[in-house]
């Protein structure tokens, strides 16, 4: 039954996840030790009750923007786990940020465990339910089939992978090629069909699956295929090492009206950036409110030291290369530009980056400024712009781009933040090479739980001044 009622099967799931995080919520809230409070709702009122209703909804919406409740058949363990961690992020950012702006009187923590716990019990009922059905699949039970179009080396191993995973519940009832394709010696004893039976294939088998595991070579005669299957309505898979096995992963994406294959080294969640982007709106507005007495104070000294310019703009590359104006305050003399070609046979860094410890442009006010990272304040103000963001590969500046080996481009696939992995982590004491695999590093593994880590960092690397110079 699950196997033609995808859609019924998603509408039960949605149904138990708002059951159990619906029981989770109001029994936490009712626990005073956990809720703070006796009386929740009495005490809460209406805001009380619109976190509540928050706290048991937002989970199904969360889990529907994650592609939660598709199928997870041959998905690997390890990426529903994922989604279910990042559902969790979000949903405690957003429970949070609910009960602070209606400052209802729950206890701090409450947005957190609850939806820890809320993870925890949804999560546990979910990989219940598909170790159940991968049980049940090992027995013959919710099975679908599946034909494969191709019968070389590439086609051998599709099959060779659905052997090696029962759980999935997949059979294979042939393959589907040319004539004169030469055929794996795995698949001799296969059934082989003409890509002109097709539609033949299609009205006479019970067929829940087409997967196409052809060579690129022979991608001009699986017209057939293609449109069989969108008259009968039935799904088709293809393998996008296809086009080669180095391509990145891809995603469906739209040019205008046409449908697309995106192909990028990382996809990132657009909700999980968005969210990111209130992060870096709310934590820069904080930091220039909370800092501009600092502000006010180094820039009378700067002034004071020389009657030069307070702030310094700096052309930098952002996110995919496009350039902006970078803002600090100014740490060195007022003809600093001019005269850094003159020191170049002083730079200490690897790469085509220009670092200097002793450079004699600093000024002493300067030299304090940077030791505490003090005249990167102002760029919080790029992060209000939306060119920067507080956490992300620090932005280069266009002259070192143009030395960039392509790979090492891959650095601006990601908004510039004013913290990062490599300011953390020793900043001038790490050369070139090492600092551009901490940025992709940091690209391919991007989370909110990592940005919390390197902002959790970033204050003690400022305060003990950790190769900063």
């Amino acid at each position: 039954m699950l196997r033609n009622n995808g859609t019924v099967t998603s509408s039960l799931l949605m149904s138990l996840d708002v059951l159990l995080s619906t029981s989770v919520c109001l029994g936490l809230l009712l626990w005073p030790e956990v809720s703070g409070l006796t009386d929740p709702f009495g005490q809460g009122g209406i805001a009380m009750l619109v976190v509540a209703l928050t706290g048991c909804l937002v989970w199904p919406i969360t889990f529907g923007q994650l592609d939660v409740y598709g199928s997870v058949r041959t998905a690997q363990s390890g990426e529903v786990a994922r989604r279910l961690i990042l559902a969790g992020l979000v949903n405690a950012t957003i429970l949070g940020a609910l009960a602070f702006v209606t400052n209802v009187p729950l206890s701090r923590g409450f947005p957190f465990v609850c939806a820890a716990a809320q993870g925890l019990v949804l999560s546990a009922a979910r990989f219940s339910l598909y170790g159940m059905l991968r049980t049940a699949r090992r027995f013959g039970r919710n099975t679908r089939n599946v034909l494969i179009v191709g019968s070389g080396p590439r086609a051998a191993q599709v099959k060779r992978n659905i052997d090696a995973h029962p759980g999935w519940g997949l059979k294979v009832l042939g393959f589907v090629d040319d004539v004169d394709t030469p055929v794996d010696p795995s698949l001799f004893a296969a059934k082989l069909f003409r890509i002109e039976h097709m539609p033949v294939l299609l009205g006479d088998l019970v067929v829940d699956q087409v997967i196409v595991a052809c060579p690129r070579s022979m991608l001009g005669s699986i017209g057939p295929v293609l449109r069989s299957c969108s008259s009968a309505g039935v799904p088709l898979t293809l393998l996008t090492d296809l086009f080669g096995d180095f391509l990145p992963t891809p995603r469906l994406g739209h040019l205008g009206s046409r449908p697309s294959l995106e192909f990028a080294m990382v996809h990132h969640n657009s909700v999980l950036l968005g969210v990111k982007r209130v992060i870096d709106i709310v934590g820069a507005s904080l930091a220039l409110l909370a800092l501009s007495p600092v502000m006010l104070a180094a820039a009378f000294m700067i002034w004071r030291e020389d009657r030069g310019s307070i702030f310094f703009k700096q052309t930098r590359c952002g996110l995919n290369g496009r350039p902006f104006q970078m803002l600090k305050l100014r740490t060195m003399c007022v003809d600093a530009e001019a005269r850094k070609a003159d020191l170049a046979e002083l730079n200490e860094m690897d790469g085509p980056v220009f670092k200097c410890k002793r450079d004699p442009r600093i000024t002493r006010v300067g030299g304090f400024l940077r030791r505490f990272s003090l005249d990167e304040v102002p760029q919080f103000w790029n992060v209000l712009l939306g060119e920067m963001s507080l956490v992300g590969p620090r932005p280069p500046v266009p002259e070192e781009v143009v030395h960039y080996e392509i790979s090492e481009r891959r650095r601006l696939s990601m908004r510039p933040g004013i913290t990062c992995i490599w300011q953390v982590s020793g900043r001038n004491e790490i050369g070139f090479e090492e600092w551009v695999k901490l940025d992709l590093q940091y690209i391919d593994s991007w989370g909110l739980g990592l940005d919390a880590r390197v902002l959790a960092r970033t204050l003690p690397a400022v305060l003990f001044a950790k190769g900063a110079h």
